[in-house]
């Protein structure tokens, strides 16, 4: 990886939401998953294990917008080892610049996607958001979390080992960039590109916007992929990689911690 120029990325404005996530619709459905290559016998390792700093945002109460321990919740940040292998290369170029990657989820058991696909996150917009119909929840549910897996043919992003959560943070400090809103941020503010769409006027918005971008181009050059609906969100491997980076096929299936 060339060395990172952050002012430079600041300054790149990230793709528009609309194409992107076009493209990214059908992914479990019409993307294949190569099981019997290499890639898919990797293991997987815990990030802090090779200096990558984060918490399991689902395992604390101190975890808004939830406030309580999740059901299922591990305390581990597991990832396939090449894609821990990836972030530890970029963050090594961040350290540079005095940076560095904080992450809050990798591997994700399925009761934790059970439980916010079809319990919290229905009655969070139940309760929040009542102009959408009944018929129409699930499709508002989908934007943000993916259903558990059903089959072997449809792993969740998460319950692949390629897929991960994170933002950045100063390394002199440890207080986070300004992203312009929370983790699971469950709104159009999540989503990667609100701060180039809603014409970022005042400081904290340019912040947001300078921000995200950084976070953004800094995943791209090592390959990643990232969901459109959330500005965290960064895949390597999975069908959601394979179908918006136009790789044939994704290289991890769902799998589980030795």
């Amino acid at each position: 990886m060339a060395e990172i120029d952050v002012k430079a990325l600041k300054a790149r404005p990230i793709p528009a939401f609309g194409p992107v996530n076009e493209l990214k619709q059908g992914y479990r459905t019409q993307v294949s998953i190569d099981f019997d290559g290499k890639a898919n016998a990797e293991a997987m390792i815990d990030v802090r294990d090779i200096g990558i700093a984060g918490a399991n945002h689902y395992f604390t109460p101190s975890n808004p917008p939830y406030f309580q321990k999740v059901p299922g919740a591990i305390e581990h940040l597991y990832l396939r080892e090449n894609v821990a292998a990836l972030l530890q290369e970029a963050n090594t170029q961040l350290s540079a610049q005095g940076i560095e990657f904080y992450v809050f989820d990798g591997w994700r058991p399925q009761a934790i996607q059970r439980h916010f696909h079809g319990v919290w996150f229905p009655q969070w917009l139940r309760d929040n958001r009542p102009d959408i119909a009944e018929e129409n929840l699930m499709e508002e549910v989908e934007r943000y979390w993916s259903p558990p897996s059903e089959g072997k043919d449809s792993p969740s992003p998460h319950s692949t080992g390629g897929a991960t959560d994170l933002t950045l943070r100063y390394i002199d400090t440890q207080q986070p960039l300004y992203m312009g809103g929370i983790f699971d941020d469950l709104t159009e503010n999540a989503h990667t590109d609100w701060f180039e769409r809603s014409h970022a006027e005042s400081m904290s918005d340019m912040e947001a916007q300078a921000n995200r971008r950084l976070l953004y181009w800094v995943m791209d050059a090592m390959g990643f992929a990232n969901n459109p609906t959330e500005w965290w969100h960064f895949s390597f491997g999975d069908q959601m990689w394979a179908r918006l980076k136009g790789h044939p096929h994704a290289i991890y299936a769902g799998c589980e911690p030795a």
